[in-house]
């Protein structure tokens, strides 16, 4: 089961490195050590899909992002991404999307971007290789107001009761929202800020104060002033250590005290966690105020 596991992240890695180029069952075959048969198969049991369909989704997220970013025309973003035609690629990306490609360039919305979940090595998971003295850095960071573009649970308190409640693939859509902080946020949302109370973390995108915007269905938006955050982050991971670098930045927070640089810590604002990415580190931010 294990060997099996290992074969399909190996795939995903090897699509990962090599998403604008042409990706047949060979290439993942060889990258996975299986036949073209039995890895097919894997990837299928594991992912839900086939190579095919999970090439061409990944392919056409990335696409979106690049219209929605960069002044770029349409046959040199299809031909970048490997689509051999720009009708081929137009309406693989209305299928996906529900608009075309000149469409969304020119006035991008809220699209549900495919954010593929990486299978894990359950095995290397349970023994983690951070055991180790590792450095977390802390520094002072200024956020300014802002609206925040948020998907309310019901009790989630944590990413897992929030996947449960409201389902992982709402990251995919967040990330199409252009952010003034480069990326979507997780939140644990103060009291006063949470509807139903029971609901303290959500996921969203911080947009502009003047946000004019599409709000997709289902979401809402909160106000958040101007505010002073601690982050911490500590130092790069092996992707299936993820828990052991969250857990080793929840320490570090639970240990500092704030007051050292003449800061408390500010209950009213809420606790920010970015993606976890092994290459830069987990990053959350804790809001202080002035002690």
């Amino acid at each position: 089961m294990e060997e099996q596991r290992i074969a399909v992240r190996k795939m995903q890695d090897y699509i990962s490195d090599h998403i604008t180029e042409d990706i047949d069952i060979g290439d993942l075959a060889q990258a996975s050590s299986f036949s073209p048969w039995y890895a097919r198969r894997l990837f299928i049991k594991y992912l839900g899909m086939t190579p095919a369909v999970y090439i061409r989704r990944l392919k056409l997220s990335k696409s979106a992002l690049r219209l929605r970013d960069e002044d770029c025309q349409i046959i040199d973003v299809a031909l970048d991404m490997g689509f051999g035609s720009v009708d081929g690629y137009q309406r693989a990306f209305r299928r996906e999307f529900g608009c075309n490609p000149k469409e969304y360039s020119t006035s991008p919305i809220p699209v549900w971007l495919f954010t593929p979940s990486l299978i894990i090595n359950e095995s290397e998971r349970k023994v983690s290789d951070m055991s180790e003295i590792r450095n977390v850095f802390i520094q002072v960071i200024e956020k300014p107001a802002r609206k925040v573009i948020i998907k309310r649970g019901i009790n989630a308190t944590e990413y897992w009761s929030y996947c449960k409640e409201v389902g992982c693939d709402v990251w995919g859509l967040l990330t199409s929202i252009k952010s003034i902080s480069g990326e979507p946020v997780c939140l644990w949302l103060p009291k006063e800020l949470r509807n139903p109370v029971t609901n303290e973390y959500v996921q969203g995108v911080e947009v502009e104060t003047d946000y004019k915007g599409e709000i997709p269905e289902g979401f809402e938006t909160i106000d958040l002033p101007a505010s002073t955050y601690l982050l911490f982050r500590g130092e790069p991971f092996a992707e299936e250590n993820y828990e052991s670098a969250i857990v080793e930045i929840w320490e570090a927070e639970k240990k500092y005290n704030p007051e050292f640089i003449g800061y408390k810590w500010d209950d009213s604002n809420p606790r920010i966690q970015l993606e976890p990415r092994g290459e830069r580190g987990y990053i959350e931010l804790v809001p202080v105020k002035k002690a």
